[in-house]
């Protein structure tokens, strides 16, 4: 049995279960891939789409077809996505730089819909030259049908897509890469923070976007710096958003680990192409075929990003008891894998989960406890030595995902 659940990816039929981690971190310098898993998996991107919206603006604006201080009219197709979005009415203008504001820090989705009528007449037209514009990047399995990343089921992308489109934004626009990193935005006398809350507690971190609908999951991509060294990451399908947020923080840590260790391994780099026989069609129905399986949306949830509004901050007294763990166990970290009948299927687990750990968590040994009574006999997997719990949570992220439970606890000292 355990076998048969390291063996493949089963796709569950509801939304509960059928979510899956896919991730890519790679080296905006060389674009290398450091850390890949079911990189080329199609979901849906959700508000990640509006990285691709965005692009398009920034182009406009570099072909001065736009000016950040010209105003733009709401439409009534504008006025009814729904949120999250700005809530201006009919009629009313924006100026340009504020719409690329609002789509950047709150994920709205009538201002995408603005500047998607501002530059191709319509949203749909526009969501057709985003979609050519994605095959010049080499976004070969990705299409776009909105500009916003609302739900429909034929917008999809996969991480290393993803990955492509974030570079591009970091390369090709520096001199607008800088919407990304604002915390907040100020209009009309209402402030509203960045849906990214990565940046205010990972060190390095300067952007990029949160996506998150119902079919999707969490979804992030994200770009930091340390040393002067920037990694760009992509999690696609994360069951929260606090999840999701850990998961990143983990495989950027690795990353970080990897480059400063000078263990950056020769990997594929992260372009890709399409098949000489894909043509958009069939890629259409093939992401169609494939993303049917994930989720079914669950009926009147498809605000864009609704965790942030509600999530309430943790508590004092949970962090406090994070921080007494950490010191009282020395900063060792272990992951449990379950109980077993005998030694041999323990060992089993042990040499699978062994097998799907990164390079970059670091250390780690393998334990077994026997467990139990003389008739009732059983054996405790476990993988123990991490030298933090970020590192613990990526290496059970990446156990899960192969479809093993497991669970992080701080490892005693004896």
């Amino acid at each position: 049995m355990l076998a048969v659940a390291f063996a493949g990816l089963t796709l569950a039929a509801t939304p509960a279960t059928a979510l899956q981690y896919s991730s890519i971190v790679i080296d905006a310098d060389s674009g290398r891939v450091l850390e890949a898993d079911r990189a080329d998996a199609r979901n849906y991107p959700a508000s990640l789409t509006k990285m691709m919206t965005l692009y398009l603006t920034f182009e406009a604006l570099d072909a001065k077809r736009l000016r950040l201080d010209q105003e733009l009219t709401v439409s009534a197709h504008a006025e009814k996505q729904r949120p999250s979005k700005l809530g201006l009415g009919v009629g009313e203008t924006i100026k340009v730089e504020h719409a690329i504001l609002s789509v950047a820090t709150k994920s709205a989705n009538d201002m995408a819909v603005v500047l998607a009528e501002a530059l191709a007449g319509s949203e749909s037209a526009f969501a057709a030259q985003m979609t050519q514009k994605a095959r010049s990047l080499g976004m070969s399995r990705t299409t776009f049908r909105n500009a916003s990343g609302l739900p429909d089921d034929h917008q999809v992308s996969t991480p290393r897509d993803l990955a492509l489109l974030g570079l591009a934004l970091i390369n090709d626009w520096p001199q607008y890469y800088h919407y990304f990193s604002r915390t907040s935005f100020t209009y009309n006398g209402q402030t509203m923070a960045n849906h990214n809350h990565l940046m205010s507690r990972y060190p390095g971190m300067d952007g990029i976007k949160t996506g998150f609908i119902n079919k999707s999951g969490f979804n992030l991509v994200a770009s930091a710096v340390r040393n002067g060294h920037r990694l760009v990451g992509v999690v696609m399908g994360g069951p929260s958003f606090r999840a999701r947020d850990t998961y990143m923080a983990s495989l950027l840590d690795a990353a970080f680990q990897r480059v400063a260790s000078g263990k950056e391994e020769p990997a594929a780099m992260v372009r890709n192409s399409p098949p000489a026989s894909e043509d958009t069609a069939d890629a259409d129905a093939d992401a169609k075929s494939e993303i049917g399986k994930l989720a079914s949306e669950a009926a009147g949830d498809q605000d864009d990003e609704p965790e942030q509004a509600k999530a309430k901050p943790q508590k004092p007294a949970a962090q406090s008891r994070a921080a007494t763990a950490r010191a009282a166990h020395g900063g060792t970290w272990m992951v449990q894998l379950g109980r077993f009948p005998n030694q041999t299927k323990a060992r089993a687990a042990l040499d699978k989960a062994s097998r799907h750990l990164p390079a970059g968590v670091g250390h780690f040994s393998t334990r077994l406890q026997k467990v139990g009574n003389r008739h009732h006999k059983a054996f405790q997997a476990m993988l123990t030595g991490f030298r933090d719990e970020r590192m613990a949570t990526l290496a059970c992220s990446k156990i899960k995902v192969k479809g093993h439970s497991c669970r992080v606890s701080a490892a005693s000292r004896g």
